[in-house]
């Protein structure tokens, strides 16, 4: 799934909610750094976490 995001698709992480929505800000191979409204910027391991896409329409 993480194969898929571009900068400014908003996600979420599945464990750990508490985050809140997240807009990635840059996908390179494997790291994704995405700035998590409730967490702020945090560079993630795309080969360990596979976030989840929010539907723009919610």
């Amino acid at each position: 799934m993480n194969e898929i995001l571009e900068p400014g698709m908003l996600v979420r992480h599945p464990t750990m909610p508490e985050w809140g929505v997240g807009q990635v800000q840059s996908r390179i191979g494997d790291r994704i750094t995405v700035n998590f409204t409730n967490a702020g910027k945090q560079v993630l391991d795309g080969r360990h976490v596979s976030l989840v896409l929010v539907s723009m329409d919610t």
